[in-house]
């Protein structure tokens, strides 16, 4: 296998990315596909209504663990169903948006970061059930980004052999099935930005995409036939963008981590502006916290809720109908770790009611209840998890 192969060449670029990464992309048979959890679906709990999931990004085996949400946002640990492909085994990925739901919570998708390889599972009252696993189109998917049936995938293996940092599209089937677009490859501003997260716009007429290393913003148009556009490159308000989230009307927050600089992280709004264009609304409003990660908004879209690494908090901030943020609380929420891993991916139940995020440092998930007034609740935690675990998704 080329995994065999590559080891000694890959070592010292895993050790300048901080991850391990391996080239094994061979699309699994059938009899491959059950024994990585096919026929092996978690079963639901008596009173649930919802679901978490939230994957171990284990070296050896990925799996994707599944919490069952009961209705006042309690949860309850349920079965590990395997990915069938395989994560980096280090704590945490740099990137927001490895676990997606589509928006019918029909299908639950995973990055198999250290396989290269995008893991496609069927969702049902008893659990998940894997119906494929594609070749990513690169080296490190790290984020996902589902519209319809068009799925965009964003590698940033750009530091490893043969790898490059792009954006990647395929059709997902109605068999649940991940079919690649001929020709939908596109760059991003350099071959090893350090990306972070890709989204749709609301509309579906336009991509984003964050780069860490190089503190800039992409954005693509997609046509009608699903291609993305070459890439307009914007410089970020503040240094080291990394997860954003947009309001139903286009208006989008991301993050700034100032390269984990303590009490320096802070937020940006944006508007897309002509296709591929983007205007600042508001540029770097401080939370006061360390190395901020992921962007959620509130079921109302008043609210940007934002989880500082460094400090084990969650901040919050008001929008404006304007699109302009304003913070709200310095600490919204507090999950536990400080001075090192802690709150990263995070996820709003599907009726905006409860908040779940989970911390490295702790390796739990916590649940928060969402007030009308934006404030935070703490009401869970479950922990069980290995210290390797990233990427969250809630319903």
């Amino acid at each position: 296998m080329r995994r065999a192969l590559l080891l000694g060449t890959l070592s010292g670029a895993l050790a300048a990315i901080g991850l391990t990464a391996c080239s094994d992309t061979t699309r699994p048979n059938d009899a491959q596909l059950a024994a990585a959890g096919g026929n092996a679906a978690g079963q639901g709990q008596p009173g649930a209504t919802g679901a978490v999931y939230v994957q171990t990004n284990s070296a050896g085996e990925n799996h994707v663990v599944i919490y069952q949400r009961s209705a006042d946002g309690r949860l309850q640990h349920g079965a590990e169903v395997r990915t069938g492909g395989r994560g980096t085994g280090l704590p945490r990925l740099a990137s927001q948006g490895s676990v997606i739901l589509s928006a019918d919570n029909h299908w639950l998708l995973v990055c198999n970061v250290g396989s290269d390889q995008i893991s496609v599972f069927a969702v049902n009252d008893h659990g998940l059930t894997l119906s494929d696993v594609a070749a990513s189109g690169g080296r490190m998917p790290l984020s996902l980004t589902l519209r319809g049936d068009l799925l965009y995938v964003l590698n940033g293996g750009g530091a490893l052999p043969g790898g490059s940092d792009n954006i990647t599209a395929f059709r997902l089937t109605s068999a649940g099935t991940l079919t690649a677009v001929a020709g939908s490859t596109r760059p991003l501003s350099g071959a090893d930005t350090k990306p972070a997260e890709v989204a749709f716009s609301p509309d579906g007429a336009a991509l984003v995409v964050t780069e860490k290393a190089t503190s800039m913003i992409d954005t693509y148009t997609v046509g009608a036939d699903g291609l993305a556009s070459a890439p307009s490159v914007h410089a970020s308000s503040g240094e080291t963008p990394f997860g954003f989230a947009f309001r139903q009307s286009g208006d989008f927050v991301v993050t700034e981590a100032h390269n984990t600089a303590v009490g320096l992280a802070t937020a940006s709004s944006y508007r897309l502006t002509g296709g591929s264009g983007l205007t600042l609304i508001s540029g770097s409003v401080p939370d006061t916290q360390s190395d901020v990660c992921w962007t959620v908004i509130s079921a109302d879209q008043q609210y940007a809720y934002v989880t500082n690494n460094g400090s084990g908090t969650l901040s919050s901030y008001r929008i404006g109908g304007d699109g302009s943020l304003t913070l709200l609380h310095a600490v919204a929420g507090v999950t536990g770790t400080t001075g090192g891993f802690g709150p990263r991916d995070q996820d709003l139940s599907d009726d905006g009611q409860f908040l779940y995020v989970i911390d490295v440092g702790t390796q739990r998930v916590n649940a928060f209840h969402v007030a009308s007034d934006g404030g935070l609740t703490h009401i869970d935690e479950d922990g069980g998890l290995p210290k390797s675990l990233a990427g969250l998704a809630a319903r």
